[in-house]
């Protein structure tokens, strides 16, 4: 790396906002070390859509061609009612006639594997495990970055519990089917959706969500970071499992056949939640600054979870290159008028989403989603 450029920095949380953040900040020259309150990297999970503007992002860091090399294309999806009925396509090929690429979806633990190569590339940084940090106000760093998820400490220090995480009353359970489903997209019913996505070839990522409280949603055996709680049992006679295969028994094929042929050992159930309200800022005390769920968790209706980390990662890791260590809180203040108001917006168009996506009186919400010229809505930038 030659001669230090940047000053020190400490990335709490070992995500995917975290190790892009290390990336960009390692690539600008400064010290960094990683701290992860796990005593591993999570290794579970399914896909994540990466959006064009968030490739372009992983093309500044560096790591563009890591992603290419792993991930599919999304193209040709549509929303569907449980009868099989099309109401709207996805507006996927807009998106890539708009940005001159597709949308493209990428197996968590590979996108996971991107970015810790990409460290291991640049070198000298320290990922530090089993970290259950209590008081980020003593970290002695030039700059902290919160990458902690929605239950972030270092959200908690410097703004307080006024934002805080906040159920929707929707439990979610994702998986991995064994076969190619050729048809993808979503499926929405009452109260219920079911989703199908590419994941590479042979396989399909797949997530179903319904009511709290209901059989089918099960209960967590432990408590989670940003969404998902990792993997719970839904095996057994009675259980998890056969209660949500029950509630999509009727749906259109394959539906019923990727819930009776993924194994639900491997299912991962997370109940959904967001935060509210939005934070007056992303940034504190002139050397703190909120990435990823920490700054905005959302509900995964628009798919723009780890784009939104991505692309906050991008921008502060620029702002703060650009700036230098000697204006490191007008760095931090231009990532924030870069990437909040941008960010919050998304967040809101995915909790509205998804009340539109649950609605109980879904002939009236067909009708409306019908009448759209693409389908759905086009994801924010």
């Amino acid at each position: 790396m030659g001669a230090r450029a940047g000053g020190t920095a400490v990335v709490v949380g070992a995500g995917v906002g975290g190790l892009a953040t290390a990336v960009g900040l390692r690539r600008a020259g400064w010290e960094v070390t990683v701290l992860e309150r796990r005593t591993t990297l999570e290794r579970y999970g399914t896909a994540f859509g990466i959006h064009p503007t968030a490739q372009a992002a992983l093309d500044r860091l560096g790591l563009g061609d890591a992603l290419r090399a792993r991930a599919v294309p999304y193209r040709g999806a549509s929303i569907r009612r449980p009868d099989g009925r099309v109401l709207a396509a996805l507006p996927l090929e807009r998106i890539e006639r708009k940005a001159g690429r597709p949308e493209l979806l990428i197996s968590r633990p590979y996108l996971m594997d991107a970015l810790l190569a990409g460290l291991d590339g640049l070198g000298g940084v320290e990922i530090a495990y089993g970290q259950h940090l209590t008081d980020p106000a003593a970290l002695g760093a030039d700059l902290v970055v919160g990458a902690d998820g929605i239950n972030s400490t270092v959200r908690t220090a410097h703004f307080g519990g006024r934002s805080r995480p906040c159920e929707v009353g929707t439990v979610a359970w994702i998986g991995i089917a064994g076969f190619e489903t050729g048809r993808y997209g979503e499926t929405w019913g009452d109260g219920r959706f079911f989703g199908m996505t590419p994941i590479e070839p042979g396989r399909t990522n797949w997530y179903a969500t319904v009511p709290a409280g209901t059989a089918a949603a099960g209960s967590a055996t432990a408590a989670g970071s940003a969404k998902a709680a990792g993997p719970v049992t839904a095996a057994g006679p009675g259980g998890p499992a056969e209660q949500l295969r029950a509630a999509f028994a009727g749906w259109h094929d394959p539906i019923p056949r990727v819930l009776a042929e993924t194994d639900p050992a491997t299912w991962i159930r997370y109940e959904m939640r967001h935060l509210y309200p939005a934070l007056p800022s992303f940034t504190a005390a002139g050397r703190v600054a909120l990435v990823g769920d920490a700054a905005h968790a959302m509900t995964p209706n628009l798919g723009q979870g780890a784009c939104t980390a991505l692309l906050d990662a991008e921008a502060l890791t620029r702002a703060v290159a650009e700036a230098g260590p000697a204006r490191l809180p007008a760095a931090l203040r231009a990532y924030d008028a870069e990437r909040r108001r941008s960010a919050q917006r998304v967040a809101f168009g995915s909790r509205n989403l998804h009340r539109l996506m649950t609605a109980r009186r879904p002939a009236l919400r067909d009708a409306l989603v019908g009448l759209l010229p693409s389908g759905g809505a086009e994801p924010a930038a």
